[in-house]
């Protein structure tokens, strides 16, 4: 049985089933389309056989040729501090210890501290990589040698604060949950090249994430757009490995016969939700041969293993990253990694040195792997937070913290890589004290709007009709940052 066979309930069935109005609108409503929420799974194998019109994630064209097939987005969940990391303010060590000019803050509202908190200096040195001379800390030692294949953006803002709205806004274009994440928008538009795996996977690697399931949900789009979920661990699907003395043979036998009994009730009852069942049965046997071949990173050879610094058998971010490559070699067409615990209210050295650590080989690594399979020029990358850390210092004995800085929406740093974006150039530049934006300032939603430009897409066309008026990931905002473009 294909998994999205157009199908059609016999006659009998009709004749048998009970009529009401319930069965009426289950029955006459898009149920067989509930079909592929059993699964994510498209294929390049069979797309050529499956209609458009017949498969809602069948592959699609873009409204233009665009740069990228895939998408690997290392959300930095928690926010780290671009004054610490890639925006060096060699001003704020001369201020530390002083409140910012009073003409600077304005009356902006902060999370935790008062506007007139004192200064906090870099707490890191800077130096100049690359060809292009980008300024990176020295806890970004990796980082630092993939400069001249990324694209910074140092002057991005959000309207959002606090950090859930704030991570659903950068995910949906909506501080509130209810809005299709853009890896759905993604799916949606250009369908997916695989057939054994979801096409739009999450991983989590951190202290989990604020913004919820709400960051990689299908909105109001339909459920099977929606991002899934992979456990970070030896088993990131459950359940895929038959239990200890079930055979395949035995299982054969045993799906033969739970197939056999449920098309016979389908004819009975005429009930959509039984062929649902079988198609998750039948995305369930594709599992079982090709998530145990994914998450087998033992078969990567020793370098690739290195340059990651991955132990395969150990959950961790750069696991994650070398399963995220693995993923849109074999078809995948986004893919979110999330590491939370960037929040630094206090000890923010600490807190960025630690996350670096962790972070920072793994990320450069997905770079410059990309890059000498030649994959990087159909894949982009995206790295950063949902916005960034205040000048000034949090100190609260109360609450335990010093140290740290707050939550910072007026500008912050993030950097693209790959999928169409120019390589070795650093856009944009805030104030000397790393407050304002002054020049090249861009929106989370002109980050969105590049993002579906590399996928091929004009973000002012791509909409879906609901509640009565067309919606899209930018709302009635956003627009490509050209300059980013190569």
């Amino acid at each position: 049985m294909s998994l999205l066979r157009p199908f059609r309930i016999p006659d009998s069935a009709l004749r048998n089933a009970h009529t009401s109005r319930r069965h009426f609108f289950r029955d006459c409503g898009y149920g067989v389309g509930k079909v592929a929420l059993a699964s994510l799974l498209c294929g390049r194998a069979g797309a050529a056989e499956r209609p458009a019109a017949n498969d809602p994630l069948a592959p699609k064209k873009p409204h233009f040729a665009g740069k990228a097939k895939a998408v690997i987005h290392l959300f930095m969940a928690g926010a780290p501090s671009q004054l610490d990391l890639f925006d060096h303010k060699p001003e704020l060590a001369k201020l530390e210890g002083k409140p910012l000019p009073a003409e600077v803050i304005k009356g902006q509202r902060y999370a935790f501290i008062r506007p007139d908190a004192a200064v906090l200096g870099p707490r890191f040195k800077f130096a100049k990589h690359g060809t292009c001379g980008a300024e990176v800390s020295e806890v970004l030692p990796h980082f630092a040698k993939v400069v001249d294949d990324v694209c910074l953006l140092k002057a991005v803002h959000t309207d959002q604060f606090n950090h859930a709205p704030a991570q659903i806004f950068f995910n949906t274009g909506f501080s509130q949950p209810g809005r299709p994440s853009i890896g759905s928008w993604a799916l949606y538009a250009l369908g997916c090249e695989t057939k054994e795996l979801p096409a739009f996977v999450v991983l989590s690697t951190g202290a989990g994430i604020s913004g919820g399931a709400a960051n990689w949900g299908s909105g109001f789009l339909p459920s099977l757009y929606a991002g899934t979920r992979f456990r970070n661990g030896a088993e990131p699907i459950l359940n895929v490995n038959p239990p200890a003395g079930f055979d395949s043979a035995l299982q054969k036998d045993t799906l033969d016969l739970v197939a056999d009994l449920n098309r016979k009730r389908l004819g009975a009852v005429g009930d959509p939700e039984i062929a649902t069942r079988m198609a998750a049965y039948e995305t369930a046997g594709r599992l079982q041969t090709a998530a145990p071949e994914l998450t087998d990173l033992k078969k990567e050879d020793k370098e690739t293993l290195a340059l990651y610094g991955v132990d395969p058998d150990k959950p961790s971010f750069a696991r994650a990253c070398l399963l995220a490559r693995r993923m849109v070699e074999r078809g995948v067409r986004y893919v979110n990694i999330y590491h939370e615990g960037w929040d630094a209210h206090s000890d923010v050295a600490g807190n960025s040195r630690n996350n670096c650590k962790t972070t920072d080989q793994a990320s450069a690594a997905l770079v410059a792997d990309l890059k000498r399979r030649g994959m990087l020029d159909s894949t982009l990358v995206v790295w950063g937070g949902e916005f960034g850390r205040t000048p000034m210092v949090e100190s609260n004995p109360v609450l335990g913290r010093s140290q740290g800085r707050d939550h910072h929406p007026q500008a912050f740093t993030i950097w693209m890589a790959g999928g169409g974006i120019k390589p070795g150039v650093t856009l944009g530049r805030t104030d000397d004290l790393g407050f304002h934006p002054v020049e090249g300032g861009v929106h989370v939603h002109d980050v969105q709007a590049t993002i579906l430009h590399a996928l091929g897409f004009d973000h002012e066309r791509l909409t879906y009709r609901h509640a009565g008026r067309d919606f899209r990931l930018t709302d009635v905002f956003g627009k490509v940052i050209k300059e980013a473009l190569a």
